[in-house]
C-alpha cells in the first residue's frame, strides 16, 4: 500500500469487490447513484465501477457532498496508516489534528505548531486529502458526536459542546448532513439502551487491521505499570491519563477483533483526544500485512513472524512522562524502574480518585517535576544530571516531545542532552516519538536474540543487516524481543 492510494482507481476497485477490510482508512469510496460513502469492506453489494469514485478521507467525502453510509459507518474505520509511519508535515499535521489541537488551538495553532504558514499548511492538506484542516477537524467532531449520541444519556446540547462544536445549531446541522439523520434518529436507531451505563462512564470499541497479537503489547505495557498510574486487572490495562481539560482513567481489554475501552472522563471535550491517544499507545492504525510482509522476507524474520504475526509497538499517552521513566529505567532492572517512578508519583503527581480503587495518581508534569531537590533521588549523581536537564528543558518549553515532533530533529536534540546515549533517544524515538524505524542495536534484549538467531551481535553490524528492515526497524525489535522470556512478552494471566 502507498501514498495516494485513492488514485489508483483499479486497484480501489479491486479492494471494494473483494471487501478487503485491510484497506479501511487507506481510501473512501463514494456512491455517486446513491449519495454516500463507504469503507472498502462495506457489506453491500459494491456498486459499479463507473458509479465509484475514490476519495483520501472522509472529510474530502463531505466536502463533495456525500453522506456516512448507515451500514458500514466509514467514520469508525481505523485511521490510515500512513500518520504513523512519516514524519512530513501532513502525517504530523493529521496526528495533531486527531490530537484536538485544531479545535483547542484553531489553524493557526497548528501551523504554529508545525512551523509553517497556515497557508501552507491549508494547501499541503487540501492536496492530499482532499480538504483543509478546518474539514478535518469538523469530520472528527462529527465522529465524536455520534459516538456521545449513541452511548450515553447525555442531552444534545452537552454532547455539542463535549464533540468540539461551537453552538447546537452547528452541531445539528453537521450530523444532518454528514449521517443523513438528525441526532435525536441517531440515538434512537443506536443498539441497546444509553440509559443503563453507569454515568460518566463511556464504553466504545477501538477497531484495528488484524492480525494484532496482544501478547507483547499488553504484556509490556503490564509489566512495566507504574503502581498508582496503571496496573493489570481482569484482563484489561488501566491507567490515569493527563488530559486537555481533565484527567481521566481508561480501561483496554484486549478481544479478537476489537480493543474494549471504558473511558470515565473529568470534561467530556476530552473524548477525543483520550481515544486518539489510547489508539496511539496501542499502535492500532498500523498495516500489520505491510510490517510483516516486510519482515518476513528476510528469513531469519520470517519463523518469528509466522509464529505470532501482528505484533505492535507499545507506545504511550504521554510522549515526556516517557522521556522521564526512560531516564529512570537507565541501565536498572524493569523492577528498579517502576520502584523509582513510583516514588516520584507519591511524592509529586497529582491525585485522583479512582471509583474502581487500584489507580491514585497523575504522573506529574515535567512543571511538577522541574522544582525537586535533585538529592531526594535514588541514583548516582549523573543520571540526576541528565534527570534535572530533560526535566527543566520539558518545562521551559525548549524541548517538544509530541505529535508535532520531526523524528531526526528531535532524536538529535535528545543526544545533545547530558547522560543521553543511542538507546535512551532511540527508544523515546520508538515509543514516545512513534518512530517506526526507530532501532535498538545496543539494547542487551536485542543482542541477545540476534546471537541466538545468527545476527551480527556487534551495533554496526547489527545496524547494517537491520537496512533490509527499514522503515520497519521498530516492529522487527518486537520480534526479537519475544524471543526472551521475560514477562514483557506475555500477556498476563
Amino acid at each position: 500500500m502507498q501514498k495516494g492510494m485513492h488514485t489508483d482507481t483499479e486497484r480501489c476497485v479491486r479492494a471494494v469487490r473483494s471487501k478487503d477490510a485491510r484497506f479501511d482508512g487507506w481510501f473512501f469510496t463514494a456512491v455517486l447513484t446513491t449519495g454516500i460513502y463507504c469503507r472498502p469492506s462495506c457489506p453491500v453489494v459494491p456498486p459499479k465501477a463507473e458509479n465509484m469514485v475514490f476519495h483520501p478521507s472522509a472529510a474530502a467525502c463531505q466536502q463533495a457532498g456525500f453522506r456516512a453510509c448507515k451500514r458500514c459507518r466509514p467514520d469508525t474505520s481505523p485511521g490510515s496508516p500512513e500518520w504513523n509511519q512519516r514524519a512530513d508535515a501532513v502525517a504530523r499535521a493529521m496526528r495533531l489534528i486527531a490530537d484536538g489541537v485544531v479545535d483547542r488551538e484553531g489553524v493557526t495553532g497548528l501551523a504554529a505548531r508545525l512551523g509553517y504558514s497556515t497557508r501552507q499548511v491549508e494547501r499541503q492538506l487540501l492536496a492530499e486529502l482532499g480538504a483543509g484542516p478546518l474539514a478535518l477537524a469538523r469530520a472528527q467532531r462529527a465522529q465524536t458526536a455520534r459516538l456521545l449520541i449513541e452511548t450515553t444519556a447525555l442531552p444534545m446540547a452537552e454532547i455539542a459542546f463535549a464533540a468540539g462544536f461551537s453552538s447546537v445549531r452547528t452541531f445539528n446541522d453537521t450530523v444532518r448532513e454528514v449521517y443523513a439523520l438528525a441526532p435525536g434518529e441517531l440515538r434512537t436507531r443506536a443498539p441497546g439502551n444509553t440509559s443503563r451505563a453507569t454515568p460518566g462512564v463511556l464504553s466504545l470499541r477501538l477497531p484495528f487491521r488484524a492480525p494484532l497479537n496482544p501478547d507483547n503489547l499488553f504484556g509490556h505495557l503490564a509489566a512495566t505499570a507504574v503502581p498508582g498510574v496503571e496496573e493489570w486487572r481482569d484482563g484489561a490495562y488501566r491507567r490515569t491519563l493527563r488530559l486537555p481539560y481533565g484527567h481521566g482513567i481508561v480501561a483496554l481489554t484486549p478481544h479478537p477483533d476489537h480493543i474494549a475501552c471504558r473511558l470515565t472522563l473529568g470534561d467530556p471535550r476530552d473524548l477525543t483526544v483520550a481515544i486518539s491517544r489510547c489508539r496511539r499507545l496501542l499502535d492500532l492504525d498500523a498495516d500489520p500485512v505491510a510490517v510483516d510482509g516486510q519482515l518476513r522476507a528476510d528469513p531469519v524474520l520470517a519463523p518469528l513472524v509466522d509464529k505470532a504475526p501482528g505484533r505492535r509497538v507499545p507506545r504511550t499517552v504521554d510522549a515526556a512522562e516517557f522521556a522521564v521513566r526512560a531516564v529512570l529505567g537507565q541501565q536498572v532492572s524493569t523492577a528498579a524502574a517502576r520502584t523509582h517512578a513510583a516514588r516520584l508519583v507519591t511524592a509529586h503527581g497529582t491525585p485522583v480518585d479512582d471509583p474502581e480503587g487500584g489507580l491514585t495518581h497523575l504522573f506529574p508534569s515535567p512543571g511538577e517535576l522541574a522544582g525537586l531537590d535533585p538529592e531526594t533521588l535514588a541514583m548516582p549523581r549523573t543520571r540526576r544530571t541528565t534527570f534535572t536537564t530533560l526535566v527543566r528543558r520539558l518545562a521551559d518549553g525548549d524541548l517538544h516531545l509530541g505529535a508535532e515532533s520531526d523524528w531526526p530533529e528531535t532524536r538529535a536534540e535528545l543526544l545533545a542532552l547530558p547522560g543521553f546515549g543511542p538507546w535512551t533517544a532511540d527508544v523515546i524515538a520508538m515509543r514516545a516519538l512513534g518512530d517506526p524505524d526507530a532501532f535498538l542495536p545496543t539494547d542487551l534484549g536485542i543482542r541477545r536474540a540476534a546471537r541466538e538467531l545468527g545476527l551480527p551481535s556487534t551495533p554496526a553490524a547489527l545496524t547494517a543487516r537491520a537496512a533490509a528492515w527499514r522503515p520497519w526497524r521498530a516492529y522487527a525489535v518486537q520480534y526479537l524481543w519475544a524471543t526472551d522470556s521475560h514477562p514483557i512478552n506475555f500477556l498476563p494471566v
